[in-house]
């Protein structure tokens, strides 16, 4: 099933749990805008190359477009789309004043020099200019690409627009308006709603196990703040393998091996006790909470017989397909979805963009604050919405959100 049609899953089934109209199901199903052009860099071998790219604006009926920009050789409009519309639901779960947008470029990251990417960047901020703004529609970082790279696109769209915008971009370099806490703001978000779900849940922190899958920005962090509140993280993979251990790895020592240029597996030779095994062995980890922090659909009908978590924490962008995600239900396995658990990082990019707005920077103690309530925030609406429909935390996600999408359509008269 396409990604696009994963979301209308869950959108088809919110909506006859809200009792919707199908005017009113299929605006949330339908885009507003698909912007597509394609972006022609010189290489430095020689030659040109030349890439599809997308921008697809979905909703803005709660505020300006929000989402970020991944440059993947898998990037086509069908994903892209799916990534919107879940932008828009995110942005409504937590709240934030945003709508829902997404970017990519059909691109291969690691086939071009750093040099490449940055006139890639330009292009695409050129070639978008005219659809982008604070006002308008606000990228950020997402796979492939970074605050160096939202650097570059900023530049360019000033440039192009012969203005200074810092708020039309988030995930920004610090010293070009960027917002402390960024960085790390989706795994925190992530742990800070799974804190929230373990104190319904009564889960005392030091005796709990957890598996993680990817070791990149936000699975790193999430693995740092699991170790720290005192869990075994008995199984941490990356794109090359999964090192497991159950008593608990050393996440420290592990993660240093992965800073170093190497993969986790390396690690297995230096930790006494420690095995390797294929990348998506993590899955099925002894862990009573399972974290995909990787790509989409990780978790199918092939391999969910064998999680063996009470707990899956979706860090990741749809990890978990919808027909493993009924299984998983079944056995009274509490997903806490995409949508909800890694909204941490729009979060933060919306408080840079206020930020950004205001000209008033604010601390880190101050973004941390801010982060934790409205998360905690976020998972009590969406918990009591669950207990009190009988529904999961997922169903309960997206009735939340398109209740508050419709609200906003219809005192916009869009309905």
């Amino acid at each position: 099933m396409a990604a696009f049609a994963y979301f209308k899953e869950y959108v088809d089934k919110a909506a006859a749990l809200l009792e919707l109209s199908d005017a009113e199901r299929q605006s949330l199903e339908t885009p507003d805008r698909i912007l597509r052009a394609e972006l022609t860099i010189p290489l430095e071998a020689g030659g040109t190359a030349t890439f599809p790219a997308y921008r697809v604006q979905f909703d803005n009926a709660r505020g300006p477009y929000k989402g970020g920009i991944r440059f993947h050789p898998d990037a086509d409009e069908d994903e892209v789309s799916a990534l919107a519309a879940m932008m828009a639901v995110k942005c409504a779960v937590v709240g934030i004043p945003l709508g829902g947008a997404k970017g990519g470029v059909a691109v291969d990251p690691k086939k071009l020099s750093k040099g490449e990417l940055h006139l890639l960047a330009r292009e695409y901020a050129k070639a978008f200019a005219d659809n982008l703004g604070p006002d308008q529609d606000i990228p950020a970082p997402d796979v492939y690409t970074n605050p160096e790279i939202m650097a570059v696109m900023l530049d360019a769209y000033e440039k192009e627009k012969g203005v200074s915008a810092p708020g039309m971009i988030t995930g920004k370099p610090l010293a070009l308006g960027g917002s402390l806490g960024r960085d790390t703001a989706t795994a925190d978000g992530a742990i800070v709603v799974l804190r929230a779900l373990m104190e319904d849940r009564h889960i005392e922190g030091d005796i709990t196990t957890a598996a993680i899958q990817g070791a990149g920005n936000a699975g790193a962090q999430a693995a740092h703040l699991l170790y720290g509140m005192g869990m075994h993280v008995v199984a941490l993979a990356d794109s090359k393998g999964t090192l497991s251990h159950t008593d608990g790895l050393d996440v420290e020592k592990v993660l240093a091996f992965k800073e170093a240029g190497g993969h986790v597996s390396d690690a297995a030779t230096h930790i006494e006790g420690a095995t390797s095994g294929t990348s998506d062995a993590v899955i099925a980890a002894e862990a009573d909470v399972l974290v995909p922090a990787a790509l989409e659909e990780q978790v199918t009908t092939a391999n969910v017989g064998e999680v063996k978590a009470g707990i899956v924490l979706e860090v990741a962008n749809g990890p978990v397909t919808p027909e493993a995600d009924h299984a998983l239900a079944a056995r009274g396995v509490a997903v806490v979805p995409d949508v909800l658990a890694n909204a941490g990082g729009v979060t933060v990019s919306y408080f840079e963009w206020v930020q950004n707005r205001s000209g008033y920077y604010w601390s880190a103690e101050a973004v941390r604050e801010g982060l934790t309530a409205t998360m905690t925030k976020a998972y009590k609406d969406v918990s009591a919405l669950a207990l009190e429909r009988g529904v999961s935390l997922r169903e309960a996600a997206y009735a939340l959100a398109l209740s508050r999408l419709i609200d906003a359509k219809r005192l916009r008269g869009r309905i």
